[in-house]
């Protein structure tokens, strides 16, 4: 076999006393940055893959030598840990520090994120394996059962189960839910001793059906995702124990490297190695490149390199057919506490019985198969603690009418007995979950906190907790008398209701404020004969919605301030600010069953109405939730799974930005918390459960805003998406420029915020062509590239298909920019003619209109000279140029929009040079412009003068300079 060598170069220096030092290094999700550290060093470094001999950015934090790097998989947050203990979390790929996320008390030796990058667990020489909530940095779980330092982990990719290994050899296997140990595999691993450059790593396959672990007889062993079992091994030419390993993007191919200073490249399936590399010294770190065929490496002395073409060409590629998973189980944050651990109707292992119907399901997939094949075990179930559930004559006949269950119907809190016929919507209060007798509910859970009660000895205790508990009030929890069932939170306070009971069949209302100047600011409000079905609470206002079709509201200190009557029967509400959205019956359900709702938003402190419309479902569905982004967009949420956003997109549309059908598996459904730009907040609940349970804590899954795009014949999903959803966004900048234009507001933030994006937007575009190039449609690329909002987009895009050899692609490419440059020139001139086609002044005599309207607006173009600096004035880019250009320094920003004058006239100039004959028009016109702008200037003294000017020849080039005169001068 040919023996190809790989370069090495330094990343990090080699330990003083020339002893090995245990390396990292990764890749980024997009391939262009390789992360390297070395536990001799405190520093980390970030590579640019593209241009390797470009000096790295370093990050200095640590006091330390850096022993674990881990990277989320959206490649936005990189984590460390060192031998001084910490875990420490930054941007990326700038290498911003974020936070020192936890400490241990010895050294760390790993770490791992799981697949949506919400939970982060770390562990080394301490007794314990952390599980970080890395929004909050809680910790989420402490795992304790490893005898030894901790020198592996990595999480199911189906987040499930996770998997550990010790410097003992002892592998256990976690289940995520419970936080429990499946499976305790001793001494299956070498023993690595004290060395600390020495670690046994284990892997999962990235289908999650095996995982891989270090075999005692140089080999790597397989075993099974479910049952541990061994499946076969790897067994080759490394004569020492192997201590690193890393599977392909796509499973197929495995690297494996020794302590015999060789790395081996495996065909999984053949069982073979088909290629090897020797190095001088040992490889203690390996990574698969993402989007390519290579393999980053790097030694125990500091050193790393790529080896390119790890795979041969003839041979499948490791970036071919990369598995797509859906998530198992909640692969978010893991919110629930050690203590306090209550029976759940999901359960824990050992919560269950042997005997116990639902054992199976929250056990394996190969024991759920055994247990379905066998209807004895089914019937045997007899649990008190599942007596909600079915038993197993109700679960036999439950699966022979499901049979015949409608397909238009969605499953949920809907019997099967009413599948024939669906009733209208009963009222909900969004993030609050149903009754059950002798567990606790959530009142409201949302993206601030959650408001819980639990029915004890005839009355209710209620607790208020904020995810953020730094940020958020320490509220004391309240016994409840009254018996609230509804319940909405904010930063402000909370509010409560119950239905009518008692022998007055009264409703009460009751607002609790966390903070006030007056010592009794608490207040409540009762209604005969008429019951609360909704509750909301907005900046210093409380709503209520009644059976009477009543909209009451009130102010935060218990002034009854409006009462409005609605046009239907009210279905859910919810607040943000100042603004109040809430969703009616407008008639009754259509033949198809389907529901008919409308919604409305009112702004409370101006007494306006804001929207108004219908809300649209997915045919066969009800809405599920409803409420407004962090940003304040509002949202709705069906049974089928369908996630819309309202935009100003075709004067007010509901977009889609999410389909759970594309994501989810039969056995999930997703309970929603909140959402914001790009992210979708939610709980997944298995097996058949609709809502989550109270205790453990819920684990709040993220998941990645989409359209629910058809599929493209470029195959290219992901920037189609990228390109709508960066449209979706420029549209909301937009509008809000425009609004705060109206009231002569100028905000430089968002000015910032829509260049980044334009900027952005013009690389997906980018991209975009190159498919389209590749896909051979030409003509999609064509219409791409008027879509570019810079210049030098453009050029690039030229650039590109000429790389390309797209001869004639390129022709039409530079057509589009000559003839943008021109019609920007001519945009120029015309804007500013109107701009000042009022302007005050004596016109000349006979001299035509066109000539003394090119007069005044070159007289008003020479005024903005004395114009003042304003943070207030109008924005010049709502004028609609052709090109986005904005100059960025350091030390200032804009001043009014001058720049953009100056690069605007530094447009003209270049469009004058070099267009044809169309641009000769526009360079006369301009020198009509300048000639009539000196003959003012000298007001009119003589007629020799005039016809002087007239005829004076002047050269292209100086034209271009007097052109460049009219513009407005930039003071210092």
């Amino acid at each position: 076999m040919k023996i190809r060598s790989v370069k090495l170069r330094e990343a990090h220096k080699a330990a003083s006393n020339g002893k090995a030092s245990f390396c990292s290094v990764l890749w980024d999700q997009q391939a262009s940055h390789i992360v390297t550290a070395s536990s001799s060093e405190s520093a980390i470094s970030i590579h640019d893959s593209l241009l390797p001999s470009n000096n790295p950015k370093i990050i200095h934090h640590h006091r330390e030598g850096v022993t674990a790097l881990a990277l989320s998989p959206n490649s936005t947050c990189l984590a460390s840990g060192s031998m001084d203990r910490s875990v420490k979390l930054y941007k990326f790929p700038g290498g911003e520090f974020e936070t020192n996320i936890t400490r241990f008390t010895l050294p760390i030796r790993t770490l791992a994120f799981n697949k949506s990058g919400s939970l982060l667990a770390a562990a080394g020489e301490d007794d314990g394996i952390k599980l970080i909530n890395t929004i909050d940095g809680s910790i989420a779980r402490v795992l304790k059962g490893h005898k030894a330092a901790v020198t592996g982990l990595a999480f199911d990719p189906n987040s499930e189960y996770m998997a550990s290994v010790d410097s003992f050899g002892t592998v256990i296997f976690w289940e995520l839910q419970s936080g429990s140990i499946i499976h305790n595999l001793k001494g299956i691993a070498p023993s690595t001793g004290t060395d600390p450059s020495v670690m046994n790593v284990l892997c999962w396959s990235p289908d999650g059906e095996m995982l891989a672990v270090p075999g005692l007889r140089n080999d790597v062993v397989m075993y099974d995702r479910d049952t541990a079992e061994k499946l076969f091994s790897l067994r080759g030419d490394h004569t020492q124990p192997i201590c690193f390993l890393s599977w392909s993007p796509n499973g197929k191919y495995m690297a494996t490297s020794s302590l015999d200073r060789q790395i081996l490249i495996w065909d999984v399936d053949q069982k073979l190695d088909i290629d090897r590399q020797k190095f001088d010294e040992r490889i203690c770190c390996m990574a698969w490149k993402p989007i390519g065929n290579a393999l980053a490496v790097i030694d125990v002395m500091g050193k790393y390199g790529v080896w390119e073409s790890v795979v041969p060409s003839s041979m499948k590629s490791p970036t071919e057919d990369i598995p797509k998973l859906q998530s198992r189980n909640s692969n978010g944050l893991l919110l629930f506490d050690e203590e306090d651990e209550e029976p759940s109707e999901h359960g824990n292992l050992s919560d269950l019985g042997e005997d116990s119907l639902y054992e199976s399901e929250f056990t394996t997939r190969k024991r759920l198969r055994k247990h379905s094949t066998n209807e004895e075990i089914l019937d045997e179930a007899d649990s008190e603690d599942f007596s909600l559930l079915p038993k197993s004559e109700s679960y036999k006949m439950s699966r022979r009418v499901k049979k015949y269950k409608p397909d238009n119907i969605d499953e949920g809190d809907i019997n099967i007995a009413t599948y024939s016929k669906l009733k209208l919507r009963e009222a909900f209060q969004p993030g609050a979950t149903p009754l059950q007798p002798g567990k606790k509910r959530f009142l409201c859970y949302n993206m601030l906190g959650s408001i819980t009660t639990f029915e004890h000895d005839g009355y209710s205790h209620i607790e208020i907790d904020f995810h953020d508990t730094g940020s958020g009030p320490r509220v004391p929890s309240m016994n409840d008398h009254f018996g609230f069932t509804m319940a909405a939170l904010n930063e402000n306070g909370s509010v409560f209701a119950n239905p009518c009971k008692g022998e007055k069949n009264m409703s009460t209302l009751m607002y609790r404020p966390f903070g006030s100047w007056a010592n009794n600011s608490e207040w409540s409000m009762r209604f005969d004969g008429e019951e609360v079905k909704v509750v909301a609470v907005g900046t210093r206002w409380v709503a209520a919605f009644t059976s009477l079709n009543y909209l009451r509201i009130f102010t935060d200190g218990g002034l009854q301030k409006h009462i409005l009557s609605l046009d239907g029967p009210v279905v859910t509400a919810s607040g943000f600010k100042d603004e109040l959205a809430f969703v009616t019956h407008s008639s009754t359900c259509l033949p198809s069953n389907d529901q008919m709702l409308e919604f409305r938003i009112l702004n409370i402190s101006n007494e306006t109405q804001l929207l108004r419309g219908h809300l649209p479902l997915t045919p066969g569905s009800h809405l599920a939730w409803f409420g407004f982004s962090e940003e304040g967009k509002l949202s709705s949420y069906d049974s089928k799974g369908v996630l819309r956003v309202f935009t100003s997109q075709y004067g007010g549309s509901w977009v889609p930005l999410f389909s759970a059908r594309k994501e989810r598996k039969s056995d999930e459904k997703y309970w929603v918390v909140g959402l914001n730009t790009s992210k979708l907040f939610c709980v997944i609940c298995k097996n058949s459960e609709s809502y989550p349970q109270v205790t453990p804590k819920p684990i709040l899954t993220l998941l990645n805003l989409s359209f629910p795009l058809a599929l493209s014949d470029l195959g290219a999903e992901a920037l189609e998406n990228e390109f709508m959803m960066n449209n979706m966004h420029l549209t909301q900048i937009h509008g809000r420029m425009e609004e705060m234009a109206l009231l002569g507001l100028y905000d430089t933030e968002l000015d910032d915020e829509a260049f980044c994006i334009e900027a952005a937007q013009d690389r997906c575009i980018l991209r975009l062509i190159a498919s389209c190039c590749n896909g051979d449609k030409l003509v999609r690329a064509s219409e791409l590239v008027k879509l570019l909002s810079l210049e030098k987009s453009v050029k690039g895009a030229i650039k590109l298909v000429t790389a390309l050899k797209l001869p004639n692609l390129a022709e039409r490419f530079n057509a589009i920019l000559e003839e943008r440059l021109l019609n920007e020139a001519k945009g120029t001139m015309e804007t500013t003619t109107l701009s000042r086609s009022n302007c005050s002044g004596s016109v000349l005599p006979n001299a035509g209109s066109s000539s003394s309207t090119l007069n005044c607006a070159v007289k008003g173009r020479s005024s903005e000279v004395t114009r003042p600096s304003s943070p207030k004035g109008p924005i010049l880019s709502l004028s609609a140029p052709l090109f986005t250009k904005k100059l960025k320094s350091d030390g200032a920003k804009f001043n009014d929009g001058r720049t953009e004058d100056k690069q605007s006239s530094g447009v003209v100039k270049k469009g004058t040079e070099n267009s044809g004959g169309d641009t000769n028009v526009a360079a006369a016109d301009v020198k009509k412009a300048v000639s009539l702008s000196k003959i003012e200037s000298t007001t009119l003294e003589t007629n020799q003068h005039l016809n002087s000017c007239n005829s004076q020849k002047v050269k292209a080039e100086d034209v271009n300079q007097q052109a460049q005169c009219t513009r407005p001068r930039i003071r210092s």
